[in-house]
């Protein structure tokens, strides 16, 4: 019987004994890291003017809601904790805490704007506050951002009876679940207990943080 010897084949073996140097791979690996980062920044880069003008636009509806439609809005600069026209040396107008304060076509003050916020349920809450500095009576709120349980704490911006309750409420105010006319109570929303006292908490807090400060302005700049 006649034997046969078989070679292995010539491409097996070199492809067994073929690899790829690590430096390529390093190469490669950061290559690809820096093209990934190049890209996002440029999308960042193109997109964030059309955010900005958004957030600005969103911003503004805000005030206009809760001032009900101001016939000429003025803009106050916080500047450590002292209110004043000019805005603070070397910080961009978009970052800068700012009170919007309302006017009627005859030149009466009719409210101030506050943004504020405080964690909620899920997340950070944000919300424009309207009041009226003098008595602590609320113009209303509008909600900026929030990323509250569908269908429950979401109804702190969608319930637009919730909503419309606090308009001409004075501050401090608490929450009960049931109705009431008291002017210094709301109605929380049943399954929404907690995000319900959350605006309660962020409206209580912006009035008592900003009105004396909005006093103070008004000592030193009589209208």
């Amino acid at each position: 019987m006649t034997g046969h010897a078989h070679a292995p084949a010539a491409g097996g073996a070199a492809a067994a004994h073929e690899h790829t140097p690590a430096w390529q791979l390093v190469v490669a690996v950061t290559l690809s890291g820096a093209f990934a980062g190049a890209l996002i920044a440029y999308v960042y880069q193109e997109t964030l003017p059309a955010i900005e003008r958004s957030a600005d636009a969103r911003i503004g509806g805000a005030v206009r809601e809760v001032l009900a439609g101001p016939a000429r809005l003025d803009t106050l600069y916080l500047i450590g904790d002292t209110l004043s026209r000019t805005p603070p040396a070397g910080v961009e107008l978009r970052a800068a805490t700012k009170a919007f304060v309302g006017y009627d076509a005859a030149g009466r003050r009719i409210g101030v704007a506050v943004e504020a916020g405080a964690p909620g349920f899920t997340d950070q809450v944000r919300l424009m506050v309207g009041f009226n500095p003098a008595t602590s009576t609320l113009t209303g709120y509008a909600m900026l951002s929030q990323i509250e349980t569908p269908g429950l704490g979401d109804k702190i911006e969608k319930d637009s009876a919730f909503v419309a309750q606090f308009h001409g409420k004075v501050t401090p105010m608490t929450g009960t679940k049931s109705g009431t006319t008291d002017p210094h109570v709301v109605q929380t929303i049943t399954g929404a207990t907690i995000s319900s006292r959350v605006v309660i908490r962020i409206i209580n807090n912006a009035v008592a943080q900003w009105q004396p400060r909005l006093a103070a302005f008004d000592q030193r700049s009589p209208r």
